[in-house]
């Protein structure tokens, strides 16, 4: 296979990163529109990543908040977004750089982008010398994935499991 000099993954990934920062720009100046939120999934040990040590060591490697209800101060920049975010009734500030977002979903429309990390900084020593997986395109997620109300204040939110991203390669399969 010829190799890929232009390296058109990286520029996938990042206009698709740019996606997630144009829609997060207009809900922080605009607010949200209709029912639509988001569940961001981020590597919570991304550089850049800023948030309470407590919630780091609940979340060692990734955390998927939810902007729906309960959230402020919202602020976008070119390479991070802030967010202010109540968790077990306390309230946090976290930034998170576009490029440790892992996943971004808008459930009321059943849409989202799955991003594999920038880097290969997950890669095993065995898939190093593999080219650099692309984020997954924009794609209907499938009928499974629910429009779920946010929890209850106070409530514990799960450090992993509840739901199943999919890979879009094993999403069209079905």
């Amino acid at each position: 296979m010829p190799e890929d000099h232009i390296r058109y993954d990286l520029l996938a990934q990042a206009a698709l990163r740019g996606v997630v920062r144009t829609v997060l720009a207009d809900a922080a100046k605009n607010g949200l529109p209709g029912q639509h939120h988001f569940k961001i999934t981020f590597a919570t040990g991304a550089p850049g990543v800023v948030l309470s040590e407590r919630m780091r060591q609940q979340y060692p490697q990734a955390m998927t908040i939810v902007l729906q209800h309960q959230f402020w101060d919202l602020a976008v920049g070119e390479d991070a977004f802030e967010v202010g975010l109540s968790f077990g009734g306390i309230p946090e500030k976290l930034t998170v750089p576009f490029a440790a977002i892992m996943a971004f979903v808008d459930p009321a429309v059943q849409f989202g982008f799955q991003f594999e990390p920038i880097g290969n900084e997950g890669a095993t020593a065995g898939e190093a010398s593999a080219p650099e997986k692309t984020a997954a395109p924009p794609a209907r997620l499938p009928a499974e994935v629910k429009n779920e109300p946010p929890a209850p204040e106070g409530a514990k939110e799960p450090q992993s499991g509840g739901g199943e991203v999919v890979s879009l390669d094993r999403f069209r399969k079905k």
